[in-house]
């Protein structure tokens, strides 16, 4: 079995991830260490103001003033800090106490918090795409969830499929309304992105000048774009917790 990222800085540094490294050089006595949480930290507010995609060991070793071989004492590489930050956000969701008559309402509740977590880092959930968790806090959401939906009378491989489902669909839901919210920012400010995120008006208005071969759009133009996208994040979760209720019946 291929050792989780904690085993591996364990096993080249010979101490935890708390550990701090002193800074060298004539300034190093007037910085602060760098410790995981300070990487984090940089990381995160990198996130918060540029993006995800701006996110690189290079830029956060610049943010920290130091050169990106430092970090290393402390991060294997990039997708070991991915998953510090995703455990971090972890970390501060809530989780219930498993109540089969409100099983559907816990595990939308969850969902809710973990997009709302996503959705304060533009484009975050990018993080958590293709990665095997091995976070203790990535892993007790996992844990909640599954503890939820068994509580609920779902199956248990129906269960471990759903988590799977949900959170694949949490992530990319956070993903294109981050992406959407960039784009409109930079239509705003003339610098990009000017014609591809649009109002609901503007909508209708293209969906009503199509041509007639669309007949089933242009007739159904408002319902194809009523509500928010919170609303759609709702109905799609509730859709998806109906189907896996209406597999155990």
């Amino acid at each position: 079995m291929s050792p989780t990222p904690q085993q591996r800085r364990a096993a080249r540094h010979g101490a935890g991830s708390s550990t701090s490294a002193t800074r060298r050089g004539p300034s190093g006595g007037r910085k602060k260490p760098i410790t995981v949480d300070a990487i984090i930290d940089t990381a995160f507010g990198i996130v918060e103001r540029e993006g995800y995609a701006a996110l690189t060991m290079r830029r956060v070793a610049t943010a920290l003033e130091t050169g990106p071989s430092s970090l290393y004492a402390h991060v294997v590489n990039k997708e070991d800090l991915d998953e510090l930050l995703i455990g971090r956000l972890c970390a501060e969701i809530e989780l219930p106490e498993p109540d089969p008559a409100h099983w559907r309402r816990q595990i939308t509740d969850v969902c809710v918090r973990l997009r709302d977590q996503y959705l304060r880092y533009p484009g975050i959930s990018q993080a958590a795409f293709a990665a095997a968790p091995s976070h203790l806090d990535t892993l007790r959401v996992g844990e909640g969830m599954l503890a939820i939906l068994l509580a609920g009378g779902i199956a248990p491989q129906a269960a471990a499929w759903a988590i799977d489902s949900l959170m694949l669909y949490v992530n990319a839901y956070s993903l294109e309304v981050s992406l959407a919210d960039t784009r409109r920012g930079r239509a705003e400010d003339g610098t990009d992105g000017e014609g591809w995120v649009v109002g609901r008006d503007e909508l209708l208005r293209r969906f009503a000048a199509l041509p007639d071969t669309f007949p089933q759009t242009k007739r159904h133009a408002a319902e194809l774009t009523a509500g928010t996208v919170h609303d759609r994040f709702d109905f799609t979760i509730g859709l998806m917790l109906d189907g896996l209720g209406a597999s155990e019946g």
